[in-house]
């Protein structure tokens, strides 16, 4: 079985976005769909829904965003200083 970063796809409720996407980016959209289909037994993952999850791991991986994150939300909710 092949071991993918994405698992079955969760229905949570959607905010509608368009973006543009190189062709090369959405046929291996489709690839990963056709992948995660088989490994999950979801059928017909649609591509476009991959969008979001995929983004969100990256985002939830990214150590540098995490800190930069994390420094501005703690610089948000220090005291406030009157000048």
């Amino acid at each position: 079985m092949t071991k993918l970063k994405l698992g079955p796809l969760s229905d949570d409720k959607p905010v509608k976005v368009t973006v543009e996407i190189p062709a090369a980016v959405h046929r291996h959209l489709v690839a990963y769909a056709e992948v995660l289909s088989s490994s999950t037994g979801q059928p017909g993952v649609d591509p476009a829904k991959l969008i979001a999850p995929m983004i969100e791991r990256f985002m939830a991986t990214d150590r540098a965003f995490a800190k930069a994150r994390k420094s501005r939300a703690h610089l948000s909710s220090g005291p406030e200083r009157s000048g």
